[in-house]
């Protein structure tokens, strides 16, 4: 077991060939893996025990680093088939456990070898719980992540280099995320021993054009799986370029960085959607960004919500789901207009997670129903929207 740091630990240890450090000028020391350098962005923590590849791979961690609060990140190594993106799209990861050998069956290599080959940088030694603790009290604060395997650091220079990064606030990154093309998906969910059904998708079916601000593979595959043939357009797509591909239903993916900035450009565009008539349906970022559409207002949360233990109350049979959560803003619900019903409440602090329009076919969650991989409690929504598209 390695020794956890201490908070803000002042001078650095002997052996220690990693920190972090915060724009409050704070350093954290530990062991560093993967890829060696720095990055900076937001530090922000993540509650769930299993899922670390499609965790790091998922687009809607775009400058972030993540912290994960379950101790052994690491040991069931990394596979080719576990990832939402070609490449992690996370800064790094801060851990407690150095990460030890693979023990699944399904590893085809060590986790430091997959961050050391995607150029992201490991952190390992921390007491991430108080870390954790810290967010929770003070917010998600920016900081660099940095791992150098001769222990050699510039601290006056990391923390100038966290001071002065602008953080996600105000921060469009869905474009540097999107896909650059339009291409059509094909295959649906993974199965033991069987691997991606690469035939589905086949034949007639509804047409689901999906704008991609930066989303999960997992979405596409299940909105296939749930009966539709997925065609795939840019963030800045137009709206003449959407029905161009004369779709039965619209889908608007999650993303990263602020929602509001990412509008300038995707609102136009969901309102004309919205005018014309043709169903619709959000996740996460698109699920602000429709918000945004009927003049509604989100706001940078305190904290943020990333795990994949949330709960959240269905208002219509008060059912609960438990869900994945990925997202640092928040629809303001008391701005919602009349005609935006409020679907979906999270029972960790009240806040809005879903909506519907009561005049239009469009409706939105903000969390992760796809949540490859898991909990699936709400994969029921995929089957519902590609079904009101029959």
């Amino acid at each position: 077991m390695a020794d956890a740091t201490h908070i803000a630990a002042p001078e650095k240890p002997e052996g220690a060939t990693g920190c972090l450090v915060l724009a409050s000028g704070e350093v954290i020391w530990g062991h560093g893996f993967g890829a060696e350098g720095e990055a900076v962005g937001e530090v922000c923590f993540h509650t769930a025990m299993t899922g670390y590849q499609e965790i790091m791979t998922d687009p809607s961690f775009a400058g972030q680093m993540i912290a994960f609060t379950f101790p052994h990140i690491g040991n069931v190594g990394a596979n080719p088939d576990d990832v939402e993106a070609d490449a992690p799209h996370a800064l790094g990861m801060i851990v407690r456990e150095v990460p030890t050998a693979p023990s699944s069956f399904r590893a085809m290599e060590n986790l430091d070898g997959w961050m050391k080959r995607h150029a992201r940088i490991g952190l390992a030694g921390v007491d991430t719980r108080a870390l954790t603790r810290r967010i929770r009290g003070g917010g998600a604060p920016n900081g660099v992540i940095a791992h150098s395997a001769a222990g050699e650091f510039d601290l006056d220079l990391l923390r100038d280099m966290a001071k002065s990064w602008p953080g996600l606030e105000g921060m469009d990154l869905a474009k540097t995320v999107s896909t650059e093309t339009h291409y059509g998906w094909a295959g649906g969910l993974w199965r033991l021993g069987f691997g991606y059904d690469e035939s589905v998708g086949e034949g007639e079916r509804p047409h689901v054009v999906a704008i991609d601000y930066g989303s999960k593979r997992n979405i596409f595959r299940n909105l296939s799986q749930a009966g539709s043939k997925v065609s795939v357009l840019p963030a800045t797509a137009t709206f003449e370029q959407v029905m161009a591909l004369n779709p039965d239903g619209v889908f608007l993916s999650n993303g990263p960085g602020d929602p509001a900035a990412t509008a300038e450009y995707a609102v136009p565009v969901i309102r004309q959607v919205l005018d014309a008539g043709v169903p619709l349906f959000g996740i996460c970022l698109g699920h602000q960004l429709l918000a945004l559409a009927v003049g509604a207002r989100t706001t940078k949360m305190f904290q943020g919500h990333r795990g994949a233990n949330h709960p959240v109350k269905r208002l219509s049979d008060g059912a609960v789901e438990i869900t994945s959560m990925n997202h640092g803003f928040a629809v303001e619900r008391d701005s919602l207009p009349a005609n935006a019903r409020e679907t979906h409440v999270s029972l960790f602090d009240g806040s809005n997670a879903g909506l519907e329009l009561t005049d239009r076919p469009a409706f939105s969650v903000q969390y992760h129903p796809e949540a490859s991989p898991g909990p699936q409690d709400s994969l029921y929504l995929f089957e519902r929207f590609v079904g009101s598209l029959q």
